[in-house]
């Protein structure tokens, strides 16, 4: 008789699992993964396994949490911002409106881990007014004093996993000389069948759980270096905000699953290199299991209002990486296009002068 799947989660996605009875298996309808009767059980012990490890500790400590945090919300775009009792919000960190306290955050949302901050804010300032020196056209109140006092220190809540791959790769491989004899030029081509077959394992794969911040200026501000990322302990969030995250795990594995994929494709195709051209046959690369943390990074963040469009900058709290999109003034891009055509015009009459 086959194990009954209620409760129990996929350990890829931590979706749930049901019972396909066409395949006699039980499959998970958010990542497509499949297991057997004999898998399960093994997937139920070690749930139960771990659901048993949760100790007195970990109960007081998320009680701790949910005491000490108080999360803020903005009305206009959404966020939900958490902070210690020492902090107090007063604006938004991504649409700069004023947010309103809304009480305690559930102890569910103590993250495992959180990478503490390396730069200060005064660095973080030198960091963004350096770059600001490299990029001619900025609005002129770009870096005003008003807005720097809206750059943030943001622990930005991530799912970090650790992925195990198998891959399958087939390819054509040729190598290809040619050279001259005589009056006479010749090519060689020689073929080869190409086969990899890998377990590959990717560390620290992260994907940030908040759906306000785009995921792609946050896999730009990568790296992060988790040599020195601690347990969670309340004092690393004093001076500094958190975002809450308002997606799960679940919601968070197709992207994990794509990076994972992506990287073992370069992996295996990088094996090939002792060709002259490869050409891909049959890839086929599956993620077999997940182990994640939830855990909190380091992020300088500033956002700026331009024409009605919000344009997001970032800075590794850790690294000091620096991303982001510059908004153009078009009144100074006009201005130097002015300059640059009386520039021409006087060097057009100095020359005609000499004609």
């Amino acid at each position: 008789m086959p194990v009954d799947s209620l409760g129990y989660k996929c350990p890829n996605c931590s979706a749930d699992l049901k019972f396909n009875a066409a395949k006699q298996t039980f499959t998970c309808e958010y990542c497509d993964s499949s297991f057997t009767e004999a898998e399960m059980k093994q997937i139920a012990a070690a749930q139960e396994q771990m659901a048993s490890q949760r100790t007195e500790e970990d109960v007081r400590a998320e009680e701790d949490f949910a005491e000490h945090t108080s999360i803020y919300s903005c009305d206009s775009c959404g966020a939900s911002i958490m902070a210690d009792d020492n902090t107090a919000a007063t604006f938004c960190y991504y649409c700069h409106n004023p947010v309103i306290l809304k009480g305690r955050v559930s102890g569910g949302f103590k993250p495992s881990y959180v990478l503490p901050f390396q730069i200060d804010r005064a660095a973080a300032i030198g960091h963004f007014q350096s770059w600001c020196k490299k990029h001619w056209f900025l609005p002129g109140d770009f870096l005003s004093a008003a807005q720097q006092e809206k750059i943030t220190g943001l622990y930005v809540p991530f799912w970090v996993t650790d992925v195990d791959v198998n891959g399958e790769m087939d390819a054509l491989g040729k190598n290809i000389r040619s050279w001259t004899s005589g009056n006479y030029r010749y090519t060689e081509t020689r073929e080869y069948a190409v086969t990899r077959k890998a377990k590959i394992v990717l560390r620290g794969l992260p994907a940030d759980g908040a759906s306000h911040i785009e995921d792609e200026l946050m896999e730009a501000v990568e790296p992060f270096d988790y040599k020195q990322v601690r347990p969670f302990a309340m004092q690393y969030l004093s001076g500094f905000f958190a975002e809450k995250y308002d997606q799960d795990y679940a919601a968070m594995f197709p992207r994990i699953q794509k990076r994972a994929v992506q990287a073992s494709d370069t992996l295996l195709r990088g094996s090939m290199k002792n060709y002259t051209t490869v050409s891909v046959t049959r890839s086929d690369i599956r993620v077999m299991s997940t182990t994640w943390e939830y855990m909190l990074l380091p992020v300088w963040f500033m956002s700026y209002k331009y024409n009605g469009k919000i344009y997001e900058f970032a800075l590794n709290g850790q690294t000091a990486k620096f991303v982001g999109t510059p908004p153009l003034s078009k009144g100074r891009v006009a201005a130097f296009a002015g300059l640059i055509g009386l520039a021409a015009a006087a060097v057009s009459a100095i020359v005609g002068a000499f004609i």
